[in-house]
Protein backbone atom coordinates (compact mmCIF):
# COMPACT_ATOMS: atom_id res chain seq x y z
CA UNK A 1 0.00 0.00 0.00
CA UNK A 2 2.92 2.19 -0.68
CA UNK A 3 2.57 5.26 -3.43
CA UNK A 4 0.35 2.90 -5.98
CA UNK A 5 -1.30 5.97 -7.85
CA UNK A 6 -3.13 5.40 -11.53
CA UNK A 7 -3.21 8.08 -13.42
CA UNK A 8 -6.04 7.71 -16.00
CA UNK A 9 -9.45 8.29 -15.11
CA UNK A 10 -10.31 5.43 -13.21
CA UNK A 11 -8.65 2.59 -15.35
CA UNK A 12 -4.82 3.04 -15.73
CA UNK A 13 -2.20 1.14 -13.85
CA UNK A 14 -0.23 2.05 -11.10
CA UNK A 15 2.94 2.30 -12.88
CA UNK A 16 1.93 5.68 -14.04
CA UNK A 17 2.40 7.13 -10.67
CA UNK A 18 5.34 9.66 -11.41
CA UNK A 19 4.45 10.64 -14.90
CA UNK A 20 0.76 11.27 -14.19
CA UNK A 21 0.87 13.13 -11.03
CA UNK A 22 3.80 15.35 -11.87
CA UNK A 23 2.07 15.99 -15.46
CA UNK A 24 -0.66 16.78 -13.59
CA UNK A 25 0.64 19.23 -11.49
CA UNK A 26 1.05 22.29 -13.54
CA UNK A 27 -3.09 22.56 -12.95
CA UNK A 28 -2.89 22.68 -9.46
CA UNK A 29 -2.69 25.91 -8.26
CA UNK A 30 -0.60 27.24 -4.41
CA UNK A 31 -3.60 29.58 -3.69
CA UNK A 32 -7.32 28.54 -3.65
CA UNK A 33 -9.01 31.89 -4.67
CA UNK A 34 -6.38 31.77 -7.81
CA UNK A 35 -7.43 28.92 -9.28
CA UNK A 36 -8.52 28.59 -12.09
CA UNK A 37 -12.32 27.74 -12.64
CA UNK A 38 -11.95 26.30 -16.14
CA UNK A 39 -9.07 23.99 -15.45
CA UNK A 40 -9.81 20.47 -14.67
CA UNK A 41 -10.36 19.65 -10.22
CA UNK A 42 -7.53 16.93 -9.93
CA UNK A 43 -8.91 14.55 -7.29
CA UNK A 44 -7.27 11.48 -5.73
CA UNK A 45 -9.63 9.12 -4.76
CA UNK A 46 -9.76 5.67 -3.42
CA UNK A 47 -11.32 3.01 -6.14
CA UNK A 48 -14.19 2.40 -4.26
CA UNK A 49 -17.09 3.80 -3.83
CA UNK A 50 -15.20 7.12 -3.55
CA UNK A 51 -14.03 6.69 -7.62
CA UNK A 52 -17.27 5.65 -8.42
CA UNK A 53 -19.22 8.12 -6.64
CA UNK A 54 -16.99 11.27 -8.51
CA UNK A 55 -17.72 9.29 -11.46
CA UNK A 56 -21.16 9.33 -11.34
CA UNK A 57 -20.55 13.57 -10.45
CA UNK A 58 -18.60 13.55 -13.49
CA UNK A 59 -20.97 11.79 -15.61
CA UNK A 60 -24.33 13.06 -14.59
CA UNK A 61 -23.94 16.61 -12.87
CA UNK A 62 -20.71 18.42 -13.03
CA UNK A 63 -21.27 19.37 -16.84
CA UNK A 64 -24.22 21.49 -16.28
CA UNK A 65 -22.88 22.81 -12.89
CA UNK A 66 -19.79 23.93 -15.01
CA UNK A 67 -17.32 21.72 -13.42
CA UNK A 68 -14.30 19.90 -14.65
CA UNK A 69 -13.74 16.24 -12.87
CA UNK A 70 -10.05 14.58 -13.62
CA UNK A 71 -10.08 11.66 -11.51
CA UNK A 72 -6.93 9.78 -9.70
CA UNK A 73 -7.96 6.45 -8.51
CA UNK A 74 -5.49 5.32 -5.80
CA UNK A 75 -5.01 1.96 -3.77
CA UNK A 76 -3.28 3.19 -1.22
CA UNK A 77 -3.99 5.35 2.54
CA UNK A 78 0.00 7.81 1.30
CA UNK A 79 -0.17 9.35 -1.77
CA UNK A 80 -3.77 10.93 -1.60
CA UNK A 81 -2.50 13.39 1.18
CA UNK A 82 0.97 13.82 -0.23
CA UNK A 83 -0.20 14.43 -3.46
CA UNK A 84 -2.39 17.81 -2.16
CA UNK A 85 0.12 18.67 -0.13
CA UNK A 86 3.03 18.88 -3.05
CA UNK A 87 0.11 20.35 -5.37
CA UNK A 88 -0.08 17.49 -7.87
CA UNK A 89 -3.79 16.52 -6.59
CA UNK A 90 -6.17 19.61 -6.01
CA UNK A 91 -8.65 17.80 -3.73
CA UNK A 92 -8.82 14.04 -2.09
CA UNK A 93 -11.68 11.84 -1.16
CA UNK A 94 -10.75 8.72 0.77
CA UNK A 95 -10.28 9.26 4.60
CA UNK A 96 -12.50 10.15 7.53
CA UNK A 97 -11.01 12.95 10.30
CA UNK A 98 -9.15 11.42 12.96
CA UNK A 99 -7.49 9.50 9.92
CA UNK A 100 -6.47 13.06 8.44
CA UNK A 101 -5.34 14.24 12.26
CA UNK A 102 -2.92 11.25 12.74
CA UNK A 103 -1.27 11.81 9.11
CA UNK A 104 -1.11 15.79 9.34
CA UNK A 105 0.49 15.32 12.58
CA UNK A 106 3.10 12.75 11.82
CA UNK A 107 3.81 14.13 8.45
CA UNK A 108 3.76 18.00 9.21
CA UNK A 109 0.88 18.61 6.55
CA UNK A 110 -2.01 20.98 6.35
CA UNK A 111 -4.58 19.50 4.77
CA UNK A 112 -8.18 20.21 5.84
CA UNK A 113 -11.53 18.68 5.64
CA UNK A 114 -13.71 20.28 3.01
CA UNK A 115 -17.26 18.58 4.01
CA UNK A 116 -17.93 15.03 4.95
CA UNK A 117 -19.80 12.87 2.08
CA UNK A 118 -20.51 9.11 3.66
CA UNK A 119 -19.67 6.57 6.51
CA UNK A 120 -18.39 3.34 5.25
CA UNK A 121 -18.98 0.55 8.07
CA UNK A 122 -16.19 -1.29 9.00
CA UNK A 123 -17.18 -4.94 8.96
CA UNK A 124 -15.85 -8.15 10.50
CA UNK A 125 -15.79 -11.50 7.92
CA UNK A 126 -14.90 -14.75 8.07
CA UNK A 127 -14.55 -18.19 5.86
CA UNK A 128 -14.10 -20.26 8.84
CA UNK A 129 -16.70 -19.10 11.24
CA UNK A 130 -20.65 -18.00 11.07
CA UNK A 131 -20.76 -16.30 13.97
CA UNK A 132 -18.63 -14.45 16.23
CA UNK A 133 -19.26 -16.24 19.07
CA UNK A 134 -17.61 -19.49 17.13
CA UNK A 135 -14.23 -17.80 16.92
CA UNK A 136 -11.74 -21.02 18.91
CA UNK A 137 -9.75 -19.97 21.54
CA UNK A 138 -6.06 -18.45 20.09
CA UNK A 139 -8.33 -17.62 16.34
CA UNK A 140 -5.83 -14.87 14.26
CA UNK A 141 -7.83 -12.18 13.80
CA UNK A 142 -6.48 -9.50 11.04
CA UNK A 143 -7.47 -5.73 11.60
CA UNK A 144 -5.94 -2.61 9.55
CA UNK A 145 -2.38 -1.18 10.39
CA UNK A 146 -2.83 2.51 10.39
CA UNK A 147 -3.49 4.70 13.15
CA UNK A 148 -7.12 5.32 14.07
CA UNK A 149 -8.43 2.25 11.35
CA UNK A 150 -6.57 0.11 13.74
CA UNK A 151 -8.02 1.72 17.05
CA UNK A 152 -11.64 2.03 14.93
CA UNK A 153 -11.31 -1.82 14.73
CA UNK A 154 -10.48 -2.76 17.86
CA UNK A 155 -13.28 -0.93 19.12
CA UNK A 156 -15.20 -3.20 17.16
CA UNK A 157 -14.33 -6.21 18.35
CA UNK A 158 -14.87 -4.51 22.13
CA UNK A 159 -18.48 -3.71 21.00
CA UNK A 160 -19.13 -7.29 20.43
CA UNK A 161 -17.70 -8.80 23.94
CA UNK A 162 -14.49 -10.21 21.81
CA UNK A 163 -12.37 -8.23 23.67
CA UNK A 164 -12.10 -5.49 26.39
CA UNK A 165 -10.07 -1.87 25.99
CA UNK A 166 -7.73 -0.28 28.65
CA UNK A 167 -9.90 2.93 29.83
CA UNK A 168 -8.30 6.09 28.43
CA UNK A 169 -7.94 3.88 25.10
CA UNK A 170 -8.95 6.67 21.97
CA UNK A 171 -8.70 6.63 18.43
CA UNK A 172 -5.12 5.85 18.85
CA UNK A 173 -5.75 2.72 20.07
CA UNK A 174 -3.49 -0.26 19.01
CA UNK A 175 -3.26 -4.07 20.27
CA UNK A 176 -1.30 -2.94 23.10
CA UNK A 177 -4.89 -1.07 24.50
CA UNK A 178 -6.51 -5.00 24.82
CA UNK A 179 -6.94 -5.27 28.62
CA UNK A 180 -8.92 -8.27 28.45
CA UNK A 181 -8.83 -11.42 25.77
CA UNK A 182 -10.91 -13.99 26.67
CA UNK A 183 -10.34 -16.21 23.44
CA UNK A 184 -6.77 -15.07 23.49
CA UNK A 185 -7.45 -13.91 19.96
CA UNK A 186 -4.46 -13.49 17.85
CA UNK A 187 -4.56 -9.67 16.37
CA UNK A 188 -2.71 -9.66 13.18
CA UNK A 189 -1.91 -5.95 12.01
CA UNK A 190 -1.89 -5.61 8.13
CA UNK A 191 -2.39 -2.46 5.39
CA UNK A 192 -6.05 -2.39 4.95
CA UNK A 193 -5.88 -3.55 0.89
CA UNK A 194 -4.53 -6.59 1.94
CA UNK A 195 -7.53 -7.52 4.37
CA UNK A 196 -9.29 -9.08 1.94
CA UNK A 197 -7.09 -11.13 0.40
CA UNK A 198 -6.33 -12.24 4.19
CA UNK A 199 -9.31 -13.92 4.84
CA UNK A 200 -8.14 -17.49 3.45
CA UNK A 201 -4.95 -17.47 6.16
CA UNK A 202 -6.87 -15.79 9.11
CA UNK A 203 -10.09 -17.03 11.11
CA UNK A 204 -11.96 -13.69 10.52
CA UNK A 205 -10.79 -9.96 9.25
CA UNK A 206 -12.04 -6.57 10.14
CA UNK A 207 -11.97 -4.73 7.21
CA UNK A 208 -12.75 -1.15 5.56
CA UNK A 209 -15.94 -0.89 3.90
CA UNK A 210 -14.49 0.47 0.66
CA UNK A 211 -11.87 -2.83 0.51
CA UNK A 212 -15.07 -5.37 1.45
CA UNK A 213 -17.13 -3.84 -1.50
CA UNK A 214 -14.15 -3.51 -4.03
CA UNK A 215 -13.05 -7.38 -2.88
CA UNK A 216 -17.24 -8.50 -3.51
CA UNK A 217 -18.78 -8.47 0.19
CA UNK A 218 -21.71 -7.37 1.48
CA UNK A 219 -21.76 -5.86 4.42
CA UNK A 220 -25.41 -5.82 5.09
CA UNK A 221 -24.91 -9.91 4.43
CA UNK A 222 -21.72 -11.24 4.68
CA UNK A 223 -20.39 -9.39 7.85
CA UNK A 224 -20.83 -11.00 11.16
CA UNK A 225 -20.71 -7.68 12.87
CA UNK A 226 -21.00 -4.12 11.48
CA UNK A 227 -20.01 -0.98 12.81
CA UNK A 228 -22.67 1.57 14.13
CA UNK A 229 -23.12 4.70 12.01
CA UNK A 230 -25.13 6.49 15.30
CA UNK A 231 -22.38 8.49 16.41
CA UNK A 232 -19.44 7.38 14.12
CA UNK A 233 -16.64 10.16 14.12
CA UNK A 234 -15.34 8.43 11.14
CA UNK A 235 -17.53 9.76 8.01
CA UNK A 236 -15.93 10.19 4.93
CA UNK A 237 -14.54 13.58 3.99
CA UNK A 238 -13.53 15.35 0.72
CA UNK A 239 -10.15 17.19 1.62
CA UNK A 240 -7.89 20.26 0.38
CA UNK A 241 -4.56 21.47 1.70
CA UNK A 242 -5.06 24.68 3.49
CA UNK A 243 -5.88 27.50 2.04
CA UNK A 244 -8.01 25.71 -0.66
CA UNK A 245 -10.80 25.29 0.69
CA UNK A 246 -12.70 28.81 -1.40
CA UNK A 247 -11.32 27.65 -4.65
CA UNK A 248 -14.96 27.64 -6.73
CA UNK A 249 -14.21 24.16 -7.97
CA UNK A 250 -13.81 22.50 -5.11
CA UNK A 251 -16.76 24.33 -3.40
CA UNK A 252 -18.82 22.97 -6.73
CA UNK A 253 -18.11 19.75 -6.10
CA UNK A 254 -18.54 19.69 -2.52
CA UNK A 255 -21.93 20.73 -3.23
CA UNK A 256 -23.05 18.29 -5.99
CA UNK A 257 -21.50 15.45 -3.44
CA UNK A 258 -24.51 16.66 -1.05
CA UNK A 259 -27.05 16.50 -3.40
CA UNK A 260 -30.49 14.48 -3.19
CA UNK A 261 -28.84 12.92 -6.81
CA UNK A 262 -25.94 11.28 -4.94
CA UNK A 263 -27.75 10.77 -1.75
CA UNK A 264 -30.06 8.41 -4.23
CA UNK A 265 -26.81 6.86 -6.47
CA UNK A 266 -25.48 6.03 -2.91
CA UNK A 267 -28.86 4.14 -1.59
CA UNK A 268 -29.33 2.10 -4.87
CA UNK A 269 -25.77 0.96 -5.27
CA UNK A 270 -24.29 0.19 -2.14
CA UNK A 271 -27.09 -1.21 -0.42
CA UNK A 272 -26.15 -0.37 3.34
CA UNK A 273 -22.76 -0.68 3.00
CA UNK A 274 -21.83 3.33 2.14
CA UNK A 275 -24.34 5.45 3.69
CA UNK A 276 -24.64 9.52 3.32
CA UNK A 277 -23.57 11.24 6.21
CA UNK A 278 -25.36 14.40 5.04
Amino acid sequence: MRKFLKTTVLTATAAGLVVGVTACSSGSSDSGAAADPNKPLVVAASATPHAQILKFVQDNLASQAGLKLDIKEVSDYVTPNTSVQDGSADANFFQHQPYLDDFNKKNGTDVVSVETVHLEPLGVYSKKVKNLADLKDGAQVSVPSDATNEARALKLLADNNLITLKDGAGTAATADDIASNPKHLKIKELEAAQLPRSLDDVDASVINGNYALGAGLKPSSDALAVEKAQGNPYANILAVKKGHESDPRVKKLAELLHSDAVKKYIADNFQGAVIPAF
